[in-house]
């Protein structure tokens, strides 16, 4: 069955649709000019994790060690709305991609409120379960108790940053990049110039210590959330929010259907960070610091790819719903070029310059001495991860959100925490590091094989748009 088509009027004779350039643009051109905003903003974003980590180091090695532990269950609430942000963009561009733009208006506006039902979620789970969470991980008093300050805030105050993640890939889902970039810029930028303020007491504010990390985040996010908030009411055309509409099952189920496994997905990085956190505390509280200063300096790293991620998704989803493959494919093969080549740089800097990247967080003797240790071996799995990196990106582009789901649970639990474990009873430190690389090699193997897979039974057997089969929408 094919849709009737939205059709703009010229004194009420129809006129031809827009045509989207995601569908037109040369794609090498395309890919670049729809990446680099979020490129750049990831990388604003992992500077701003750097900077905000190297001030908190400042107060003293506790205090990274805590924010550390915390990171993980942070990243639950990073899990839920991205992964929700993800449902959106993957279904918006769809949609448009087939000329259905009043349901793809119907699921931005869906968004909003999944968006604030999320934020009650973690804001009662931040009110009252915070400390029992954080003496999950650590009996030491003072680190037990930064990082319950810190995790109570960013929960409880987090409709911000709920609602940010929501409306980026619903501004991302039409192809424009530019303000989902600007927006994140300008809280980023707002959260460094706070966090030496608040955390040390500087121009007269108060000494809050990691109180001061937590609330400029929060300022940070309600900057970006009111710049999009303006930009999806007053920039964007091709869909309109309405906050009057009721939430629709039907939209709702198909946003979930590639975002439960998204957040899932999420989920799963999310618990083995916390279980690495276990192995590592249990050797040395010193391994728990390295691995937060990794998590930060390697985003700088990675943080570029995923803005590719962001730049190529919408793209995927526009042709595979316009039923054109081979720009899909052109895409694909482009964007693993782009993303292997930032890997490849990150390798070779983890590789020749660790003592300077540990310097940057006043890294003591022994720190330094498990970190660059650490950094080189960990850094092996840069290169495999370009390539499943984007490969799961084409995975929930296409509605195929379980595969990118199995690929997270392969990389991030089913071997990468059980190679942790056994390593270190094998070599201890020393050797525990070596379950990076391990883990991604294999799932690395498993993204290839489903991507095989996706080809014969799906992609191979697309039609152009006029001879869609709706269903798949």
């Amino acid at each position: 069955m094919t849709d009737e088509l939205e059709l703009e009027q010229n004194g009420g004779a129809p006129m031809r649709p827009r045509e989207n350039r995601m569908g037109t643009a040369p794609v090498t051109r395309l890919i670049l000019s729809m990446s680099w905003p979020a490129m750049l903003s990831m990388l604003i974003q992992a500077l701003y994790n750097i900077v905000d980590s190297a001030f908190v180091a400042r107060i003293s090695e506790d205090a990274l060690t805590a924010l550390t532990l915390v990171f993980p269950v942070q990243m639950l609430l990073v899990a839920v709305g991205v992964g929700t942000g993800i449902g959106i963009n993957s279904l918006v561009s769809r949609r448009l991609g087939a000329r259905r733009y009043e349901e793809a208006s119907q699921a931005a506006s869906a968004g909003i409120k999944l968006a604030v039902i999320s934020w009650i979620f973690f804001a009662l789970i931040g009110g009252f379960l915070s400390g029992p969470i954080v003496h999950l991980f650590s009996d030491d008093p003072v680190i037990c108790r930064m990082g319950v300050q810190y995790l109570t805030i960013v929960f409880v105050f987090s409709i911000s940053s709920m609602v940010q993640m929501i409306l980026e890939k619903t501004i991302q889902s039409v192809g424009n990049m530019v303000w989902p970039m600007i927006s994140s810029i300008c809280g980023c930028v707002t959260n460094i110039i706070l966090d030496p303020i608040l955390i040390f007491g500087l121009l007269g504010a108060p000494k809050l210590g990691v109180i001061g990390a937590a609330i400029a985040t929060i300022i940070g996010q309600t900057v970006s959330v009111l710049i999009s908030l303006y930009v999806v009411t007053h920039k964007v055309h091709d869909i309109h929010i309405d906050m009057h509409a009721k939430l629709d099952k039907y939209t709702v189920g198909k946003i979930y259907a590639v975002g439960i496994p998204s957040i899932l997905m999420q989920t799963v990085i999310s618990i083995a960070n916390a279980l690495m956190n276990l192995i590592l505390v249990g050797l040395s509280t010193t391994a728990v610091a390295v691995m937060g200063v990794y998590g930060r300096l390697q985003s700088f790293i990675f943080m570029p790819v995923f803005g590719l991620n962001q730049g190529t998704t919408p793209i995927f989803g526009f042709n595979y719903g316009a039923g054109n493959k081979e720009r899909l494919v052109k895409a694909l093969k482009t964007a693993w070029v782009m993303a292997f080549c930032i890997m490849l740089c990150g390798f070779i800097l983890f590789q020749t310059v660790p003592e300077v990247l540990l310097g940057f967080f006043d890294a003591s003797p022994q720190m330094l001495e498990i970190g660059v240790h650490a950094f080189r071996i960990i850094s092996i799995c840069f290169l495999p991860a370009s390539i499943g990196i984007i490969g799961g990106s084409m995975f929930a582009a296409t509605g195929h959100g379980v595969i990118s789901l199995v690929s997270a649970v392969v990389r991030q639990l089913v071997f990468i925490v059980p190679s942790a474990f056994i390593l270190s009873r094998i070599g201890g430190l020393d050797m525990v590091w070596w379950a990076f690389p391990i883990s991604e090699i294999f799932g690395l193997a498993y993204v290839l094989i489903m991507l095989k897979w996706l080809f014969k039974h799906d992609i191979n057997k697309l039609r152009r748009f006029d001879d869609i089969d709706s269903g798949i929408l």
